[in-house]
């Protein structure tokens, strides 16, 4: 474990405040961070883990390998080499160590504090060839691979397992019950808590929480959100799918930090970024989405739309107080 002069030469308030702008699952910022000798550990935090939509927490082991990508990106801008290791000192999670090298400020650690997963509309441009090829390498990993598909006909069939994996989750009231509980209806409930699904992040109206509560009741229903994810597929450039070759926790993170790079290249390529995972969280629709998309062998991941389009409001994060651990 670190000694407290070890600790104290990382700048690592700042290091963990990158790492936190991570996507997670819901936006549960499922993660405690804890300082060792030149090294930080990840966690998990099984307390925020949501096992409806992720009973067996492959989306937070995810959430993690964004949170370390976003660290190691960061790092390297503040004059550290970082290298990651699942288990190790961090046990089930986690530890990245850090060695000090020349500062590097690259696109990917510049896009940390632009990128935001965008739901909405795109402006349906198709992308060049020269991005795809950067989103594609980005979104390279060990044993973990991206799919681009831009083509429109393979895109619809996407479009239809999305669609079929929403209504099935939508008809579930577990599912519902448990997504309610991480919706944030106006901007001071959100700011209060720092964590979930702020509703103006999706182009909602907000509302005070016992009326958003009600809304959401009478008008979230599976026709409404298919018309919804229909129009949102249909104005992006493409989909992405990452696939890993081994269905297991090291595997998910690094999916995890894959897709962040992926995410963050988007971001400095002035492209918005999305989740459309219904296909890869109703388990018996991942051989369908595998063989539409000629992924062969292997786990999907996520399912992630991209293209151009405006800037959304943010979502919160709670402060780097209440995620870091002492040594």
């Amino acid at each position: 474990m670190a000694t407290a002069a070890g600790a104290a030469s990382l700048p690592l308030q700042e290091l963990v405040r990158y790492a936190t702008l991570a996507p997670s699952s819901h936006n549960t910022q499922c993660w405690r961070f804890v300082p060792c000798a030149q090294a930080v550990s990840i966690l998990p935090d099984l307390e925020r883990r949501c096992p409806v939509v992720d009973p067996d927490d492959h989306h937070l082991f995810v959430s993690l390998g964004c949170a370390a990508e976003n660290l190691i990106q960061a790092a390297a801008g503040m004059g550290f080499r970082g290298e990651c290791a699942f288990g190790g000192a961090a046990s089930e999670g986690i530890e990245i160590t850090l060695t000090p090298v020349p500062a590097v400020h690259t696109p990917l650690f510049e896009a940390i504090p632009a990128r935001q997963s965008t739901r909405c509309e795109y402006d349906g441009r198709p992308v060049s060839n020269h991005e795809l090829r950067l989103l594609e390498e980005a979104g390279k990993g060990a044993g973990v691979r991206v799919l681009l598909v831009t083509d429109r006909q393979i895109m619809e069939r996407v479009l239809a397992l999305v669609i079929e994996g929403n209504t099935a989750q939508m008809r579930n009231p577990d599912f519902v019950r448990e997504l309610k509980q991480w919706l944030r209806y106006n901007g001071k409930q959100a700011a209060r808590l720092g964590d979930g699904l702020y509703v103006a992040c999706s182009g909602n109206p907000t509302a005070p929480a016992w009326l958003g509560s009600l809304l959401f009741d009478l008008f979230f229903k599976p026709g409404a959100e298919n018309d919804r994810y229909a129009r949102h597929l249909r104005s992006s450039a493409g989909v992405a799918v990452f696939v890993s070759d081994r269905d297991d926790r090291e595997h998910w993170i690094e999916a995890g930090r894959a897709f962040e790079r992926f995410a963050l290249q988007a971001t400095a390529l002035g492209l918005r970024t999305a989740h459309l995972n219904q296909p890869v969280e109703v388990a018996s629709l991942r051989p369908s989405l595998a063989e539409t998309i000629g992924a062969g062998t292997g786990r999907p991941d996520l399912v992630i739309r991209f293209g151009r389009g405006p800037q959304m409001p943010r979502s919160f994060r709670r402060p780097v107080t209440a995620v870091l651990l002492p040594s």
